[in-house]
């Protein structure tokens, strides 16, 4: 009898649900940090990362290459999505929207505008610094 190759684990649907979920709230925790203090906390960005690492490992995503790169995209995930709701917000309190009807009108050159504006070198390096620990933190 030929010895098996071991089967390869893959992520089910709930960890992937598990992940956006994670996402979705951290993305949220951040954006009201930051709308109801009017700073920008580029250090949640490392918490980010540990949430999403989190999640993956909660969700038993299988160690590799693959759960690194999650890891990342959902980092930057994470990061891009709490700059634009807190763009979006702060935009919006200004024209009497909420946070989610500015951020669907919101377009992406405003955004990149606004952000390269608000964001100083200590976010850029926070951010840097998140990618860094998502990666080494979820092989």
């Amino acid at each position: 009898m030929p010895p098996s190759r071991p089967s390869r684990a893959r992520p089910t649907l709930s960890s992937l649900a598990l992940l956006l979920l994670g996402i979705a709230g951290f993305v949220a925790l951040w954006s009201m940090l930051s709308l109801s203090t009017g700073r920008q906390h580029g250090w949640m960005a490392v918490l980010g990362a540990l949430d999403v690492v989190l999640m993956l490992r909660l969700g038993r995503w299988p160690a590799g290459p693959g759960r690194v790169l999650a890891a990342l995209a959902g980092t930057a995930a994470v990061v891009v999505a709490s700059n634009w709701l807190v763009i979006a917000g702060q935009l919006g309190r200004m024209l009497g929207l909420t946070p989610l009807q500015s951020a669907l009108k919101l377009g992406s050159h405003h955004a990149w505008t606004l952000a390269q504006l608000a964001n100083g070198t200590l976010e850029i390096v926070m951010a840097a610094l998140a990618l860094l620990v998502a990666a080494l933190a979820s092989r």
